[in-house]
């Protein structure tokens, strides 16, 4: 499996990178009305819209405001393109050596698994889960799908 890697208040993430469609320089996220709170806004996309996903709020990292530095990396969780804002992207990590989640810890339901890095270890994210079924349904209501 081929890995994103990138980074997120100090700590380590991946998405498989068949989800990933590009990676870009932050841009302003303006706020959508109605999204849920784990939504930190939308950016527009050659005119569509596109939901920001807050990783520092599911996982109670705490707030910084988006710096010149951060990227968001643009990816499909099942039919939604949604963005996540990310401290930095890194590697593309090609393993098989992946950890299940349910193995690390029963709770980990946002996360595909774990693999180990560099002395260290990234949570893959699941990202077709991680939004709960009563945020997604605000989340289509908010962008007028619902």
């Amino acid at each position: 499996m081929q890995l994103l890697l990138f980074t997120v208040s100090g700590l380590h993430y991946a998405l498989p990178l068949a989800a990933v469609e590009k990676v870009f320089p932050a841009a302003e996220v303006k706020p959508l009305p109605g999204a849920p709170q784990i939504v930190e806004g939308f950016i527009s996309l050659a005119g569509r819209i596109v939901p920001i996903f807050d990783i520092r709020s599911r996982f109670n990292l705490g707030q910084k405001p988006t710096a010149l530095t951060d990227r968001i990396i643009l990816a499909n969780a099942g039919k939604r393109k949604v963005g996540i804002v990310a401290d930095s992207v890194g590697e593309v990590l090609d393993t098989d050596d992946i950890i299940d989640a349910e193995i690390v810890h029963p709770d980990l339901l946002q996360f595909k698994g774990v693999v180990k890095i560099a002395g260290d270890m990234a949570l893959i994210q699941d990202l077709d889960s991680f939004l709960f079924p009563e945020e997604n349904k605000a989340l289509d209501e908010a962008l007028g799908t619902g």
